[in-house]
């Protein structure tokens, strides 16, 4: 196959530019593939992808294409949480997919091999893989090895719930540096089913990336062979002109959610998959995330939800051991196209469970529906998300008082000053993807209720969302949020909130005459932010339901 500028004098200025590059007529007369390199020196899970790159380059080359990098960003969402960075970290996902598609487009690439790992990175090249449409392969950088404070397993949860454990009093100040200094290890995507890793994973089941995307730790060897197979198969996939929206149909997004509820992964998966959906064309509307839920046993409990860590689940078997799992009773679609050119059921086949401890078989599962729920009710017309594997199950149906705040630093002051009680729920508002604006992660809060010994007995409701390290009966995502005016902007203190969380349902037990008087008097908010580009995206991003996407026009 031949690019765009091979042939033609009316191309030879383009061709004149690539000789500035210093590429031979040989190259030119290639496929141009490039890869999109996410490496940065200051995301740990990043630091080695320029590895991954080379490994990717050499493959793309062995298999007689041209490999050319270019660069895209990522926020690392555990040094940005608990401060004004957070609100820059969801709004990313958004850049990462526009400059991806503007350079590719813009050099017309033959064929793309996306290079991502963490939390906004992932999801933002497959929204841009399925924008621009030409033929992709995803090969990640990994996750990091656990950590060991005293011979147990750690992760970065682990090393938030210790400040909260500190201020709490039960823990000291030199093993609150003992878990600093051994809790991340290595680099590569903290090492728990977190959103960085939830991402990766379902980039497998939805066909864009090679068995072990997800699961292969950042510091294996393995990790760099995976590389040259993608930067290979890539070129494979143009050959037969297989494209990202060829594999991203609306039954591979069916798979993610299967596979979502199976492994437990985070809530912000809720977010991403709908977003990247959309840019594939295809409508994912989160009540099918029940529908899905309630007929898929939760299969896997690694940290946060349990004691076992993404290197574990690599050596179980991996996703597609998991896949497999499910595929015994019928509950994924196997006939679908992948990027490794075969279907989902060749790709799974043989691929046992060699852990039934970290991988639960089919018939003993953790329970019999999956990891996430969706609740709706009058507190969440639309859509609340929480990770129903990470919950106490005597938090799982509850009632108690509403603790209002109206944003993330006043509750934080109120856990660490000892406000807030068994039997409390505290309510985070105003910091939606519009409020926010940014939709912040809430992992400061919930580390801070679980180090204070209160995650079986406190809920934390929000507009906002939460990492995929935190646990405990943590609901995101409410919809409509508070700064349009959301039922969750007019909740009180001391207001009864009521939880159910096996009915799906959450609801303010204030009567609807009494809602209406209060909505009567509710105004918006002043924006908090007026400009610069979170001042944009406030005025373009739409709902937590719809997955915060961009639009330019928006019914008011």
């Amino acid at each position: 196959m031949k690019n765009t500028f091979t042939e033609g004098e009316g191309f030879a200025p383009q061709r004149s530019l690539f000789n500035a590059l210093g590429l031979t007529k040989e190259e030119m007369e290639r496929p141009l593939v490039g890869i999109v390199s996410s490496h940065s020196e200051i995301v740990p899970g990043h630091m080695n992808l320029d590895k991954v790159v080379e490994a990717v380059k050499m493959g793309v080359a062995m298999a007689g294409g041209t490999p050319i990098v270019f660069p895209a960003i990522a926020v690392c969402d555990g040094i940005a949480m608990g401060h004004v960075g957070m609100k820059y970290s969801l709004v990313t996902r958004d850049l990462i997919a526009d400059s991806t598609e503007c350079m590719a487009i813009a050099h017309q690439f033959d064929a793309l091999v996306m290079v991502p790992n963490c939390d906004k990175n992932v999801p933002g090249l497959l929204m841009a893989a399925a924008r621009i449409n030409v033929p992709t392969v995803f090969v990640s950088g990994g996750p990091m090895l656990a950590g060991r404070v005293k011979g147990k397993k750690t992760s970065l949860s682990s090393m938030f719930e210790a400040v909260g454990s500190f201020a709490a009093g039960k823990i000291s100040e030199e093993e609150l540096a003992e878990f600093e200094n051994k809790t991340c290890p290595t680099c590569g995507s903290c090492s728990g089913m977190y959103t960085a890793n939830s991402m990766n994973c379902l980039t497998e089941v939805l066909g864009m990336g090679l068995k072990g995307n997800g699961t292969i730790p950042a510091v294996y060897s393995e990790r760099l062979r995976l590389a040259k197979h993608a930067g290979m198969q890539v070129m494979e996939l143009l050959e037969k002109n297989i494209r990202p929206k060829d594999i991203m149909t609306e039954k591979a997004f069916e798979n993610a959610l299967a596979v979502d509820m199976a492994l437990g992964c985070s809530t912000n998966s809720m977010l991403h998959l709908p977003a990247i959906a959309h840019a594939a064309g295809v409508d994912l509307d989160l009540d099918k995330a029940n529908a899905i839920s309630a007929k898929t046993p939760n299969l896997c409990h690694l940290a946060p939800a349990g004691h076992t860590y993404i290197e574990e689940l690599n050596e179980a078997g991996g996703v597609y051991a998991v896949m497999n799992e499910l595929n015994k009773k019928g509950l994924l679609h196997t006939d679908l196209m992948t990027v490794t050119g075969k279907t989902v059921a060749e790709n799974i086949e043989g691929c046992i469970n060699r852990n039934p401890e970290v991988i639960r078989p089919i018939d003993h599962p953790y329970s019999e529906t999956g990891g996430i729920a969706v609740l709706k009710g009058n507190l969440a017309p639309d859509t609340g998300v929480v990770k129903r594997s990470a919950v106490a199950p005597e938090m799982l149906k509850m009632e108690g008082p509403a603790r209002v705040f109206d944003c993330e630093e006043d509750a934080i002051k109120a856990i660490k000053g000892g406000e807030i009680h068994a039997g409390d729920v505290v309510v985070i508002r105003y910091e939606g993807p519009k409020g926010g604006p940014g939709m912040r992660e809430m992992l400061n809060p919930t580390s801070a209720i679980m180090g204070m010994g209160l995650g079986s007995s406190v809920a934390l409701i929000t507009d906002g969302r939460f990492s995929g390290a935190s646990r405990g009966a943590c609901i995101g995502h409410i919809s409509p949020e508070a700064a349009v005016g959301g039922p969750i902007a007019l909740v009180e203190e001391g207001d009864i909130i009521s939880i159910d969380i096996e009915a799906n349902a959450l609801n303010l037990k204030v009567s609807d005459e009494e809602m209406e008087e209060r909505r009567k008097n509710w105004k918006p908010r002043e924006p908090k932010v007026t400009t610069g580009y979170l001042a944009r995206y406030a005025s373009m991003v739409t709902s937590g339901n719809r997955g915060a996407v961009l639009e330019i026009n928006q019914e008011k």
